[in-house]
């Protein structure tokens, strides 16, 4: 039977640490990825993930058995890229798009470029929205944390989270106007 994450980190606390490599090895994924995607453009995403993760080596102590670990430790995390931005003064990612159309490309080929250009559209808009409601967003699509845990997270009630989110999604629907075209 697979130990709950609750179960390793009240282990890990007393000091097992082969329950903290479970842990690790179980969100590392998807806790790097929420990161990266929450920082700001030219910020060491690597750095940020490492960095979040050794305040949960350092915080184990602090953590209450009872308390679910996943908000927990994205807390950690959305904290530690918070901090950094607000560190160095948030910046929208604003890649250039990089069009490698293949000329007469079969129909399979326009298909994937098309699928590729929303995909790329879709993380520079997600770069450009405000840091809370990118965070919302992340949080429940990403990390499939519920609203009431991305209120423990970010540290707002229900209502906001459902706000952010209710306006991170428009702004990401109007800005991915064609791509339901596919």
């Amino acid at each position: 039977m697979t130990e709950t994450d609750e179960q390793l980190m009240a282990r890990y606390r007393d000091g097992d640490a082969a329950a903290f490599d479970t842990l690790y090895r179980r969100h590392r994924g998807p806790v790097f990825r929420y990161v990266k995607r929450l920082a700001a453009a030219g910020m060491d995403a690597e750095a940020l993930f490492q960095d979040a993760w050794m305040r949960v080596i350092q915080a184990r102590t602090q953590w209450r058995r009872g308390e679910s670990f996943r908000p927990w430790l994205y807390r950690i995390a959305h904290n530690r890229v918070v901090d950094e931005l607000r560190r160095h003064g948030h910046v929208a990612v604003d890649d250039e798009h990089d069009p490698d159309a293949v000329p007469s490309a079969t129909p399979d080929q326009v298909l994937v470029q098309w699928w590729r250009d929303c995909v790329e559209r879709l993380m520079q808009l997600l770069g450009r929205l405000p840091e809370t409601q990118r965070s919302a967003f992340l949080l429940r699509e990403e990390a499939g944390l519920s609203l009431e845990q991305i209120g423990q997270v970010t540290g707002v009630g229900h209502e906001t989270v459902k706000s952010r989110l209710r306006y991170a999604m428009r702004r990401l629907r109007d800005g991915l106007e064609g791509c339901d075209d596919g």
